[in-house]
């Protein structure tokens, strides 16, 4: 498919209660420099049912244009009734550009519009730029198991799609509105939708863990030895009113559960304070903190990877440090 514009689109994922989700409001600060550097416009797309607050959110965000579709069968989430309705969008105005959250459904979506539009999908990226030599978008992601980072362009298709992390980009402060905002009257039949939500059941034994919202987050590795090690990480997140995150190592040794993995194969975050304890920062890793505010490591060895990204370093024994760390914060507190 040809683009009839230089215009770049970002999805808006919506809740149930018609609010916009953080990935897509988050990917309108990073779309709004690469719409002006492709000489376009930022245009947002909405898509769920009574989704009035998500469109707020979005105009908000210095979008341009935002493009609505609203309706009862965009909730709950089906994969055939988005995936029908952005292919409406893209072959009526044609898009050069589209960023997507990579949430669950994000990451579902994506895949299957791709292959709808026979154009290519970068998944799962950690940073998005523009090439100064074609003046495609730049599509940065872990690669080889997260050994590298691989920047990816698609110079022959379009429009150019990529799903991106939650978490890396920081939502921009909020504007005022100037978006043309356009109704577009897309119904899917029922027919059409082949799957039925039935039933969701939550797991109730899972901790609850908001790592991507978190403006504090002390994280464990390897170094923290075990179950036990993690107290002392809990000790000094609690004292700071932060999150506890944890490495790759550390939730596949069982230490702690998944729900608080940090790096490729967990979330990415991107807050004021990332504490590191114990953690060599391998790069699968460091690809999923290294947009923090603030990095500051805790590690044996001064040569560990995550000296090279931290803005504070201190070689020392974890299990020494964090105890004396936490009195003095809970003495400035007190």
């Amino acid at each position: 498919m040809e683009a009839k514009t230089k215009d770049l689109w970002v999805f808006i994922e919506t809740k149930d209660d018609g609010s916009a989700k953080n990935g897509g409001i988050e990917l309108l600060n990073p779309g709004r420099g690469l719409a002006d550097k492709q000489e376009g416009r930022l245009v947002a797309v909405v898509i769920g049912s009574n989704v009035g607050r998500a469109v707020e959110e979005a105009a908000q965000q210095d979008a341009d244009e935002i493009l609505v579709i609203d309706g009862a069968e965009y909730s709950p989430y089906t994969t055939d009734a988005y995936v029908d309705a952005m292919y409406h969008l893209i072959e009526k105005y044609g898009p050069t550009t589209l960023m997507i959250a990579a949430t669950l459904n994000g990451r579902d979506m994506g895949p299957r519009l791709a292959c709808r539009l026979k154009t290519g999908l970068t998944a799962d990226c950690t940073n998005i730029d523009i090439d100064e030599n074609t003046g495609d978008i730049a599509w940065t992601r872990p690669a080889f198991g997260g050994n590298l980072m691989a920047t990816i362009l698609c110079s022959n298709t379009r429009p150019q799609m990529g799903t991106v992390r939650p978490g890396v980009y920081k939502k921009a402060v909020a504007v005022t509105p100037h978006a043309e905002i356009k109704k577009e009257a897309f119904h899917v039949e029922p027919g059409k939708i082949r799957t039925e939500l039935i039933k969701v059941i939550k797991n109730v034994t899972e901790e609850i863990v908001n790592l991507e919202g978190a403006e504090i987050i002390v994280s464990g590795g390897r170094g923290v030895k075990g179950p036990d090690g993690f107290e002392l990480i809990k000790a000094l997140a609690d004292a700071l009113d932060g999150t506890v995150g944890a490495s790759r190592a550390a939730v596949d040794s069982g230490w702690i559960g998944h729900a608080h993995q940090v790096g490729q194969t967990g979330k990415t975050v991107a807050p004021k304070l990332y504490i590191a304890c114990g953690i060599s920062g391998a790069i699968q890793h460091r690809a999923g903190m290294s947009g923090s505010a603030c990095i500051v490591a805790i590690n044996k060895d001064p040569k560990a990877p995550i000296f090279g990204v931290a803005h504070y370093g201190i070689v020392g024994d974890l299990f020494e440090v964090l105890p004396i760390l936490t009195e003095e914060v809970e003495k400035l507190r007190a």
